[in-house]
């Protein structure tokens, strides 16, 4: 809409509408300015966090696989957390590299050849710093029946509930 004007009309809520206002109030008419509107998604809780990393550890301790690759395996297999990016061929060492480079769980693996010439296809993993509750929960459940199968006593199934239902009043943390 450059150089259009129009108006926005976005409902604020009460406790929102004073920031809201001195915000609209400080923007200059010169300028340009990006805005984001995304569907809220709930992010996990330290306590999730935490628990995860000790049954990671103590999978660790039985299998004799780092606990960070354990962790890496978790991943991939989540699901719904990954980007396939075709990138130029002399470019993928330095798009992996900068990739990964935001964390243990940020992996980048290369599926081969794209069908653009010249490209190839390397299929990008979010690390667990961007999980919301549902993709958290769902590697909690992974690495809790992973901890079973292999004689790892782990929380009561109520109290493993509870650590899920604390999500919704989590801080937005980076733990993982």
């Amino acid at each position: 809409m450059e150089g259009m004007d129009g108006w926005l009309m976005l409902r604020v809520p009460t406790r929102y509408r004073m920031p809201a206002r001195a915000l609209v109030q400080e923007i200059a008419p010169d300028k340009l300015y990006d805005a984001e509107i995304k569907r809220h998604r709930q992010k996990r809780s330290l306590d999730a966090n935490a628990y995860f990393w000790l049954l990671c550890g103590k999978l660790a301790a039985i299998t004799g696989i780092p606990k960070n690759e354990i962790y890496q395996q978790y991943i991939c297999e989540i699901g719904d957390n990954f980007e396939i990016v075709p990138v130029r061929s002399d470019a993928a060492k330095q798009w992996k590299k900068i990739w990964e480079s935001r964390g243990e769980g940020w992996l980048c693996i290369s599926l081969g050849t794209s069908k653009l010439a010249g490209y190839i296809n390397l299929c990008c993993y979010y690390g667990s710093s961007t999980y919301d509750a549902k993709q958290m929960s769902r590697m909690i459940d992974l690495i809790v029946q992973d901890c079973k199968d292999q004689g790892i006593e782990t929380a009561p199934p109520d109290e493993i509930a509870l650590m899920k239902a604390r999500w919704a009043d989590a801080p937005d943390d980076k733990g993982v």
